[in-house]
């Protein structure tokens, strides 16, 4: 877990291109004790095998494989650019963070960071920063931009007999995340839940709330309430709008009849339907394929983005899951979402295409793969 401090960061810096901006991060790095002075050449020599623009106005300039020698300890150096820095093929970058890596513990940074910039609406927050706080609090994820909903957060087939300790369970359920505080659970308690249909009910509240979320309780057992039938409980924590996408998910389920589906599917299935960016499921196997990477260090930025450059050579959808942890599947054309994925030396990469190159397109992805994604 990469812990970001003030000395990490550089406030409104300006730069007449992507050199010069380099350069200067190279600087902060080895003032700070990481990396010998020499690490610049492996930073920029990388920038010249491939940009590592990632989108969003961010880059994540680093160095070579063969320069990690000269690095002293993993961390990091962020520099903000309030006016951009242009970076190549008209791509302009507000936020460049250097990165200094020893093995591969860099992937995890990757991970980390690429999760947080990929939400919406980061790039401007970032852009218009004040303060080193403001940065840091961005980059830990500590400004929410959608609502938490995980397994964690999903109780199926709890015996509960009434629709008191349903929203009690519910509420428990946020408060041991985190996201409430005993509060939220004694206003629950005591409000009148919305019936959505099919023995699907709704609560909510807004007292005690840290962090926006939603939790799913189904019951096991016989249950009514005022004469209709109780089968599940969907509770809403909200302090802000990141909500509002989850409202909409369970408006249209409402609207399609199709309320059953959230007593019926598993915490998984759960998560992907209220996921907008995650797909459900796959549905034609024949359009399937899985490929164990091979490289030494994994999917870091260069072989990801040799990755994502085959991919991008197809028309069809393509979606790309590391099976060897979370399962959930991006988009492969997104280069952001694939270094996101984390993959190790090892892991193994599940693709599914839907489209009319659609097979030889996992063709291609299996070549590109076995030829180790320009590192042989």
């Amino acid at each position: 877990m990469l812990t970001l401090t003030n000395n990490d960061i550089t406030l409104q810096q300006s730069a007449a291109d992507k050199t010069t901006a380099i350069k200067a991060i190279a600087k902060q790095l080895t003032d700070n004790g990481l990396v010998a002075e020499q690490y610049v050449k492996g930073m920029l020599n990388r920038e010249k095998q491939n940009s590592t623009f990632l989108g969003n106005g961010i880059a994540i300039p680093h160095g070579t494989t063969d320069t990690r020698d000269l690095v002293n300890k993993t961390g990091v150096a962020v520099h903000h650019f309030p006016e951009g820095v242009s970076w190549g093929d008209g791509n302009i970058v507000y936020i460049a963070i250097g990165i200094a890596a020893k093995s591969d513990e860099h992937l995890g940074i990757l991970k980390q960071l690429t999760k947080v910039l990929s939400a919406d609406g980061v790039e401007n927050k970032l852009k218009q920063a004040q303060t080193k706080e403001d940065i840091i609090k961005l980059l830990n994820g500590d400004v929410q931009f959608e609502a938490d909903f995980s397994p964690a957060l999903i109780q199926l087939n709890f015996p509960a007999t009434d629709m008191i300790q349903m929203s009690a369970v519910a509420g428990g359920l946020l408060k041991n995340s985190g996201n409430v505080e005993n509060q939220f659970v004694a206003e629950l308690v005591t409000k009148e839940p919305t019936h959505l249909g099919s023995g699907l009910w709704l609560v909510s509240g807004d007292k005690g709330v840290k962090r926006s979320a939603m939790s799913i309780l189904t019951t096991s057992e016989a249950c009514a309430f005022n004469g209709l039938p109780v089968k599940g409980l969907i509770a809403i924590a909200a302090c802000n709008g990141t909500h509002g996408s989850l409202l909409n998910t369970i408006s249209q389920l409402v609207f399609d009849q199709q309320q059953t589906k959230v007593l019926t599917l598993t915490a998984p299935e759960l998560v992907d339907l209220f996921a907008a960016s995650t797909p459900q499921t796959v549905v034609d196997s024949d359009n399937l394929a899985t490929f164990k990477i091979h490289n030494t260090h994994g999917l870091h930025a260069r072989p990801s983005a040799m990755l994502v450059a085959t991919v991008k050579k197809y028309k069809a959808t393509i979606k790309v899951a590391n099976i060897d942890t979370d399962h959930k599947f991006v988009d492969a054309k997104s280069l952001m979402k694939v270094i996101g994925l984390g993959v190790k030396h090892g892991d193994s990469l599940q693709f599914s295409a839907d489209g009319p190159d659609a097979q030889d397109a996992l063709t291609a992805i299996g070549e590109a793969i076995a030829s180790g994604l320009s590192e042989g």
